[in-house]
Formats: structure tokens, sequence, C-alpha cells
């Protein structure tokens, strides 16, 4: 029996990865290593420390704590810059439809996401009282794979894992959710989402949760 849903953020809510990206590749320009989506593939779903390590390993490049903090700091600067326009016409479609009649159905929802700006954005896009529960980067540090976000989410709805299902669109996240015994919407490109449970290119798709889980999940 289904009783819970965690989403993820971006990706699945609304569409902050290309700002992520364009971040990134501004940071990845600057200390001269090649970054183009292909490597960005790797960054979704995970914290912005882990991101930075992945990039400067590209580079094959070490740093010191404190220089690494300050192109984490940068990053977050010109990432902030791109998400501070946004407004409830970003939020991806079938998302707030899904999220109201889920709830009217009666499941509880949480937000699953590695990004620290999680609370920011729900504000932008009118979404922040559309979930029961919020757990983000600054509550968990642990980034996916692991599943520590997802049980999280699942300890404080008071919903054991393996009756929540959880929507993401990034492989990490994926592995994440089977990790922690939860049920997995992959939300996106079938290529980039193995061992879903279900693919679907977007939330749109849901249009009946019940009949959703009946059919796909059951």
């Amino acid at each position: 029996m289904i009783r819970a849903l965690i989403f993820d953020l971006d990706g699945v809510i609304v569409d902050t990865a290309k700002y992520h990206f364009k971040a990134w590749k501004k940071v990845a320009k600057k200390l001269k290593i090649p970054f183009e989506e292909k490597e960005n593939e790797k960054l979704k779903g995970i914290s912005r420390i882990n991101s930075l390590e992945i990039i400067l390993n590209l580079g094959s490049i070490q740093l010191p704590a404190e220089e690494k903090n300050h192109w984490l700091e940068l990053k977050n600067n010109w990432y902030l810059e791109h998400i501070k326009n946004m407004k409830p016409d970003d939020v991806l479609l079938g998302a707030e439809q899904l999220l109201t009649k889920s709830r009217e159905e009666g499941y509880k929802i949480a937000l699953g996401s590695a990004s620290k700006n999680a609370i920011l954005i729900l504000k932008k896009i009118n979404l922040i009282n559309a979930f029961d529960k919020i757990i983000d980067g600054n509550l968990v540090t642990i980034s996916k794979p692991n599943p520590k976000v997802f049980l999280e989410g699942a300890k404080l709805l008071e919903i054991p894992p393996e009756e929540c299902i959880v929507f993401e669109d990034a492989q990490a996240g994926i592995i994440a959710a089977k990790r922690g015994g939860m049920k997995c919407v992959g939300v996106g490109s079938r290529d980039n989402l193995k061992g879903a449970n279900v693919i679907i290119k977007s939330l749109e798709e849901v249009v009946d949760i019940n009949t959703f889980i009946s059919d796909h999940l059951s």
C-alpha cells in the first residue's frame, strides 16, 4: 500500500537543472576543464561539494579546502543570479496538478532534494505549502546515491519506506530510492534512468495518482 510520495526538485518539479549547468560550466571554464552536457549528467542529484569534486577530477586538479570553498561560493552566487527571477510559470507541466490531487487523495508528500536553495525556489514558484515535509541539502548533507535524504523524508512523514514512491530525474536518485527500499518513478530520458520501476517523460503523464499506482506500481 502506497501512502506517501517523495519528489526530487530539480528536473521534476521545476527545471533549475539548466541553471546548475550554466553555473558549473562557468566554474569549469575558469579552471580550464572541458565540461559539457555529458559531464553534467554525472552531477544530477548530488551535493554541491561532490559536484565540484567530480569536475576537479575531470581536470585532474587537486585544491585545498579553502580554495574549494571559494569555487563553491562562486558557483552558488552565479546559480542564484539565474533563479532570482523564477516565478510560478517555471513549474514543470503536471507538477502542481499532481501535488494538489495527491494531497486531495490523502497521500503525504515530501520534497527530497540535495539543493540547499530548495526553500527559496519553492517560495518563488508558490509551492512551499504543497509539501508536508521538506528535506534538502541543509538538513541532509550526505549526497545521493546514499538513500539518507529519502529515508529522512519517510521518517518525518511517519511512513515506512516500502510505502513510499520517489519521483526522480537523476540516476543517483534512482539508486538512492531503490537502496532505501522505495519504489521509484523516473522522470525524463529512459537512457539516464536505469532501474526505475516505471519511466515517464513528465509528471503530466500521471493524470490520476491512484490509477497510475494501480497500473504501474502494484
